[in-house]
């Protein structure tokens, strides 16, 4: 009887001293490593991954004893990378579309040494817009080079239905939206977190059919946030 009341006041204890924490507001950036999925179960090839990067807002908003919300607002570059080569010709193409993306995670906190200092860990879903992007092509076949470089392209699909306005080959769909998987620490003024976002949404426009039909969008991110 003693061993749980002494578990319980502790408990409480600690339920208290996360609760009196004041809500905080960041700016975060750091590390995208982006990746598309090629098969219906979403899997991605390793080697197609491409690095890029994202930075924005992040508040961490308390609203219950150990638990907090922490929506965002940022541009998060995404995309794939693919190289092949046959005898004397090979190829590298890129694409690298950047969206503006809200983040929302419900995140459990665990305090550390002060009310200051914790270990967070949680889940959430994202909404983005695509707004930017460069689709490159290197190829060299028999020693002659060659390059191209064009802007992305984006239809204006409805997200409310579904519907796409403009579509077609080798454009992406604006909207994009997923869920994400976070954890991380806070110590005073310095957050650094992990997050892996997996889309939900197929990327390609017009693609009812075929393989870029199965193409997601998969990010793993590494950032470092500084409070306001």
């Amino acid at each position: 009887m003693k061993k749980t009341v002494i578990l319980l006041l502790t408990l409480a204890a600690v339920a208290l001293k996360t609760n009196a924490q004041d809500p905080k507001f960041y700016l975060k950036g750091g590390f995208n490593l982006a990746n598309v999925s090629y098969n219906k179960s979403g899997e991605v090839n390793d080697a197609n991954s491409l690095p890029s990067f994202h930075a924005g807002l992040m508040a961490d908003l308390p609203i219950l004893p150990l638990l907090s919300i922490q929506p965002g607002i940022q541009f998060s570059g995404k995309g794939s990378k693919v190289k092949w080569a046959q005898g004397s010709y090979s190829a590298e193409s890129k694409f690298n579309p950047g969206y503006v993306e809200v983040p929302v995670n419900l995140v459990v906190n665990l305090p550390l040494i002060d009310q200051e200092s914790k270990v967070f860990f949680g889940a959430g879903g994202y909404a983005a817009m695509g707004v930017t992007g460069k689709r490159k092509i290197n190829v060299n076949a028999l020693g002659i080079q060659y390059s191209q470089e064009n802007k992305i392209k984006f239809s204006n699909d409805d997200p409310t239905t579904g519907n796409e306005e403009d579509a077609g080959y080798g454009k992406l769909k604006r909207f994009d939206y997923g869920l994400n998987a976070t954890a991380g620490f806070a110590f005073h003024n310095l957050l650094i977190s992990v997050n892996y976002s997996l889309g939900l949404a197929k990327i390609y426009s017009g693609t009812d059919n075929g393989a870029d039909d199965k193409s997601k969008n998969r990010v793993l991110s590494l950032s470092l946030g500084v409070s306001l």
